[in-house]
């Protein structure tokens, strides 16, 4: 998972019960936190766009973007120690997209896939951006364009509750932007 995983859990707090005299010692909620929150699978996002991420985007032209709503959801994992159970929920919080011109774009769902219920000049609703110069003149002749989902995790169990925040998962991909001509006979 990107750098998000060395965050510690944060507590409401509330202190560790300590044992009762004669009785067992009973591991510390934070180590079943721990272990919850390594066994969540969150998923890589899949970056789509439209027009389509395999071809050629162009200048002034509307660029919608979105992630996989298969991607975009709950995840939630359980841990159990010596009788304590925590279970953690991950939620995607927003979506940072960095075009590789310098534009970067937040987006706090998924996207919207585009369809042809929209005019191919509008653009996207809620998660889009438009290319200002072509990427015909950079290195590989495209533009490395990169999205972060960031996450949160709340996680309940032996008696307390608490947020982890911030968790990531990044995907990236190559986007070629191409500038159209147009030309005028008379």
């Amino acid at each position: 998972m990107g750098g998000g995983m060395g965050i510690l859990p944060r507590f409401d707090g509330k202190k560790a019960k300590k044992p009762k005299p004669g009785g067992r010692h009973q591991v510390p909620v934070e180590v079943v936190v721990q272990q919850a929150m390594r066994r969540l699978k969150l998923p890589k996002p899949v970056i789509h766009t439209s027009p389509d991420e395999n071809f050629a985007q162009v200048v002034h032209v509307p660029t919608w973007m979105w992630v996989e709503h298969s991607t975009w959801g709950p995840v939630s994992a359980s841990a159990s120690v010596e009788g304590v159970t925590v279970t953690a929920t991950a939620r995607p919080r927003r979506a940072v997209w960095s075009m590789g011109e310098g534009g970067r774009v937040v987006c706090q769902g998924p996207g919207t896939p585009y369809s042809d219920a929209y005019s191919p000049q509008e653009p996207s609703p809620d998660c889009g951006y438009t290319y200002q110069r072509a990427s015909l003149s950079t290195p590989g002749r495209a533009y490395t364009v990169s999205v972060q989902v960031t996450w949160d995790v709340d996680w309940h169990g032996g008696g307390q509750t608490g947020v982890v925040p911030g968790l990531v998962m990044t995907a990236e991909r190559q986007l070629v932007v191409d500038e159209v001509q147009t030309v005028v006979t008379h």
